[in-house]
């Protein structure tokens, strides 16, 4: 299948464009704000821009939207921008899919949520709370609104091997390897179900192999608070001078509100999917320790 990953410089779409491809489909990768070596620059905010890739010329069969800013706190601050990157961004994916007659992916999020609750399925009521949950929450409902045939996929927590290593569990990880100080104050208050970006494109592949439609939910099996979450690094990584100190989110005083009871619930998933195994931090982290002892 051809296959266009929007997005494909960043922790999920990369590990879409490694799994795809080592399954055989012809992908085109790009890139807009991070260029990598693997992919191309499309600039999903203007396809009139003359640098970009020419898409028309792959006509995609498949539209994987991983681009996104997910920093909530400057999204806060700079709704003109996240509505952009996020709601803009994904009007041009949901075009291309029309021109194309392509089914579109696209990555949403527990935010979508007020984390009341937690553990949240696919019927669960949304209720956003903050500018950058808004935003994803209404470039969901544009695409159940212009398209009869897409995914979306809603992921929180997301951590692995990426380029960059921006995410709280790789960053983490390869600070304490360098013996940096630290002194993590976290909240221990916010709960999520974390999930490798691997298993995330695993999960995709699944869904479009199957010719799946509709929204799913992906999580593993672990239920943590960033607390926890820093904890089970530091059983991996951690020295004398990392100190993880446990506050609340309200002690934080972060711009944007946070569902504090979020994560999701993989059931609809893993009935499809039964023999389908989530891996988990632990496993990732002992993966990540057995790599970097192989390279002593």
């Amino acid at each position: 299948m051809k296959t266009l990953i929007l997005g494909a410089s960043g922790l999920v779409g990369g590990n879409c464009l490694k799994w795809f491809n080592e399954q055989g489909w012809e992908c085109l990768g790009t890139h807009f704000s991070f260029e990598t070596p693997a992919t191309e620059f499309y600039n999903t905010l203007d396809h009139t821009d003359t640098s970009n890739v020419d898409v028309d010329a792959f006509a995609p069969e498949i539209i994987i939207h991983c681009g996104a800013l997910t920093w909530v706190d400057y999204c806060e601050e700079n709704p003109e921008e996240s509505f952009e990157k996020t709601v803009v961004s994904t009007h041009n994916a949901v075009a291309l899919a029309q021109k194309h007659n392509a089914k579109l992916v696209y990555l949403s999020t527990d935010y979508v949520f007020d984390g009341e609750k937690g553990f949240y399925s696919e019927e669960d009521q949304t209720n956003p709370l903050g500018v950058y949950a808004k935003h994803k929450l209404e470039a969901e409902e544009h695409i159940s609104a212009q398209l009869s045939d897409f995914l979306i996929c809603r992921i929180t927590n997301v951590y692995g091997d990426e380029i960059r290593g921006k995410n709280f569990i790789a960053r983490l990880s390869a600070n304490m390897v360098k013996g940096d100080a630290m002194d993590l104050k976290l909240p221990i208050d916010q709960y999520a179900t974390p999930v490798n970006a691997i298993d995330v494109a695993r999960a995709i592949y699944l869904l479009l192999d199957a010719q799946k439609k509709g929204i799913y939910h992906f999580a593993s099996t672990d239920y943590l608070n960033r607390v926890q979450l820093a904890e089970r690094v530091f059983q991996y990584f951690g020295h004398e001078q990392v100190k993880i100190s446990s506050v609340t989110t309200h002690d934080l005083k972060q711009a944007a509100k946070r569902p504090l009871n979020g994560g999701m619930s993989a059931a609809k998933f893993n009935s499809e999917f039964p023999h389908f195994r989530w891996t988990n931090v632990d496993d990732y982290l002992s993966e990540l320790q057995h790599r970097l002892q192989d390279k002593e």
